[in-house]
């Protein structure tokens, strides 16, 4: 499967809404000095929106159902919105390109904010109000800014879908990263397992940090195809916050003890025990990501579906063997594809093996990157999902 470069004509078509009700020109400029964060847009999505913000897209190239106003609600993502307008909600870039002097930064959009399709002359663009209709039947927009706080504008996809998996989802290079790691030797009072809430004494070189995550013995995670071994995937078992530092002191014989650090277990995935390592919790990444097609071709497969299941669905996360190193960022929005089955031609004396061409199955939303493996959320998937499945970038 070959993704063919955007035509000009295929760029203006999701050049109406991918960026949503944005931010006008006013709101933009008081939320970056109110201290918003400026969340990157990149040159390509620039230079793509750049292209057709003067001619808008052709009207063949929105949804068939596309409204002719929507006003955004609590809940909404990006990826909904999009979809409304757009036969492809991930070219966002281009439904941005739409009007660009009002929607200036597509991560921040509010609830409350009404779009307004324009369709004149064969075209259609985006604009952000409320449509007022004058003298002569002549439609006039009327602005509505709508200030809100970054906390109110809405998401690209279903982040908290995704949260838990930035801090549980964790592929090392090798297993004695995570085996050199601080463990877990001794639990309060000898228990064999612990809960939430109850004590760990904990030896290692925690550097001075307080909070970390929990990891069991990691599992290979395995190219299903070549079979090569990608990373180890750490089984995730819950958190612990530092209460105590280690020390060295003198026994009751003279000789010299090491007293390790105490820890309270402050969430669980499943029960603590005793050779359970730790890992430090890493910074909290902003994870509104915008979804946007590869830039260059992908091509690869599911490598497992995460917690060990045979088969997932939508809103489920797998691990991919793709990664950093092969072009894969976070956002990326992949085609999911269904294998042809093999059949048996019946109609014919020759009874001659036939191989049915692959199917599409859904869609993928890259959300966690490693080196040479990736996490990603099943945005869409008309029939069960399972490893080796196949993806590629998403046809045009």
């Amino acid at each position: 499967m070959t993704q063919r470069s955007l035509s000009c004509a295929a760029r203006m078509t999701v050049s109406a809404l991918a960026t949503l009700g944005v931010l006008a020109g006013s709101l933009a400029t008081a939320a970056h000095a109110e201290g918003f964060p400026n969340y990157p847009i990149t040159s390509q999505q620039k230079a793509t929106a750049s292209k057709v913000a003067e001619a808008g897209v052709p009207l063949s190239e929105l949804a068939p159902n596309a409204p002719d106003t929507y006003t955004v609600k609590r809940g909404d993502t990006l990826w909904d919105i999009s979809g409304l307008f757009l036969k492809s909600p991930w070219r966002w870039p281009e439904l941005w390109g739409m009007n660009m002097q009002q929607i200036r930064n597509p991560h921040l959009i509010f609830p409350g904010q009404m779009l307004y399709l324009d369709k004149s002359n064969g075209r259609a663009r985006l604009r952000v109000g409320e449509p007022v209709v004058g003298a002569g039947g002549t439609v006039k927009l009327s602005p509505r800014v709508r200030e809100g706080s970054l906390d109110d504008a809405i998401s690209s996809v279903r982040v908290h879908l995704l949260e838990p998996f930035f801090n549980e989802a964790v592929v090392f290079d090798t297993s004695e990263e995570l085996l050199q790691a601080p463990r877990i030797v001794a639990t309060q009072e000898g228990r064999v397992v612990l809960s939430r809430g109850e004590t760990a004494y904990v030896r290692g070189d925690l550097n001075g940090r307080g909070d970390f995550r929990l990891f069991r013995e990691p599992k290979p995670l395995r190219d299903p195809i070549t079979h090569e071994v990608l990373g180890f995937e750490g089984q995730y078992v819950g958190t612990a916050s530092k209460t105590r530092d280690g020390a060295e002191g003198t026994g009751a014989d003279g000789g010299q003890v090491v007293i390790p650090s105490t820890f309270t277990i402050t969430s669980l995935r499943q029960e603590v025990a005793v050779g359970d390592r730790l890992s430090p919790v890493p910074p909290r990444e902003y994870v509104n990501m915008v979804p946007h097609a590869p830039a260059q071709n992908v091509s690869g497969n599911i490598i497992s579906i995460y917690g060990d299941a045979l088969t997932a669905g939508q809103n489920q996360i797998v691990s991919i063997n793709k990664g950093a190193r092969d072009g894969i960022e976070r956002g990326h929005v992949l085609a999911l594809w269904r294998a042809g089955a093999v059949v048996q031609d019946k109609t014919s004396d020759d009874k001659a093996t036939l191989a049915l061409p692959d199917e599409p199955n859904g869609h993928l939303f890259v959300f966690r990157v490693f080196d040479r493996v990736s996490y990603a959320l099943i945005l869409k998937a008309l029939d069960p999902v399972k490893a080796g499945d196949h993806f590629t970038q998403p046809q045009q």
